[in-house]
């Protein structure tokens, strides 16, 4: 089947499933040595991750729970930066293993109704909601071209290339990553946890070389995007140390990242690897760098009030370090608060940050 749906894909060309005329402008999202400006204007982007806007029950496998739409849209400032999973495996109908756009065309569609913008993120490294095969230093040094790995309906090049032409025209496509936390590592023997992984001596190059080459891609198909680098931005393998620069001025990156789960201790950090020395290289790179990821659990551990102000503090120091903008980690729509989570839900306090 997977075979039969990549060249039905090509055959049709997977039509753009956003409006073609009378549809609005795009806003332009673009950069300025270390920061990002929109429309030109200088920009310090306080949003959201909220990796659940693809989960539709009446047709794919899903990725936690089904989020109303319109209602998350509507509830944010204009023009907020949404960072959400565009994977290829919510676009099968899990009924069929047929190709079904449906449920990725309503983020695009309600995101575009409200004015506001999207950082699709096109794969993960670890593989979850993907079929859940890890994604080590053999796909990133080539099987990404041609493997179809569990759960996905063609090769990653293929979702790249169909994935950009579908949505670039929408209004609310603002960037592209092309995989969440890439690590070309080796499982052991034993397993594939990050604990019992091999990194082989070669990973930045392998990462660097796959960054080149995506970013052209989807350059070529969507020139007025920001490619996003999806770097977790620690000592993981390929990033390490100076690796992060290497990788970082690849011209297939615009915006490099840091995830941040260490709220209050992030600055300056791990010597090596930490915060203070990915924004110094930054700078060096001339490249802005945002805090893609910024978590901090809540509920039965810390009320949710706390923790907007310990986000907020957070927030005013990394601005003032030079991070280019921030996003929390993550939006759900039914947050467990009884738990210990980093769950923000529709009336979490930190909503009330969003889009400052």
């Amino acid at each position: 089947m997977a075979a039969f749906v990549t060249v039905v894909c090509v055959a049709t060309s997977c039509a753009n499933g956003t409006p073609q005329e009378g549809e609005q402008r795009r806003p332009s999202m673009g950069t300025a040595s270390t920061s990002l400006t929109l429309d030109g204007e200088p920009w310090w982007p306080v949003g959201l991750n909220a990796y659940q806007l693809g989960t539709d029950w009446r047709v794919n496998a899903g990725c936690g729970a089904q989020v109303d739409l319109d209602g998350y849209f509507a509830r944010l400032p204009p023009h907020t930066l949404t960072r959400f999973n565009a994977y290829s495996s919510l676009a099968v109908d899990e009924d069929t293993g047929e190709l079904d756009f449906g449920p990725l065309d309503a983020v695009f569609e309600a995101a575009e109704r409200h004015g506001q913008l999207l950082n699709a993120v096109l794969a993960n490294s670890e593989g979850s909601c993907e079929g859940g095969e890890f994604k080590g230093h053999d796909w990133f040094a080539g099987q990404w071209r041609t493997q179809v790995l569990p759960g996905e309906p063609m090769p990653y090049r293929d979702w790249v290339d169909t994935a950009v032409r579908r949505w670039r025209d929408s209004a609310a496509a603002a960037a592209w990553t092309p995989v969440g936390e890439p690590e070309p590592s080796i499982c052991a023997a034993q397993g594939c946890d990050w604990q019992v992984r091999d990194c082989p001596a070669d990973a930045a190059v392998v990462v660097r070389t796959f960054v080149d080459e995506v970013g052209e891609r989807i350059r070529a198909l969507d020139p007025d995007a920001l490619i996003w680098e999806g770097r977790a931005g620690g000592g993981q393998c390929g990033s390490a140390g100076d690796d992060y620069a290497y990788v970082g001025a690849s011209p297939g990156v615009d915006v490099l990242e840091y995830h941040d789960y260490e709220v209050g201790r992030e600055l300056p950090g791990d010597p090596v690897s930490g915060l203070g020395r990915r924004l110094a290289q930054a700078r060096a790179l001339d490249k802005p760098l945002v805090v893609a990821e910024l978590g901090v659990h809540a509920g039965t551990c810390l009320p949710a009030t706390r923790r907007r102000e310990l986000v907020s503090r957070t927030v005013g120091h990394l601005r003032a370090a030079g991070a280019a903008g921030v996003l929390f980690w993550a939006f759900v729509p039914d947050p467990r608060t009884d738990q210990c989570t980093y769950d923000i839900g529709p009336d979490d306090p930190l909503m009330t940050l969003v889009g400052r």
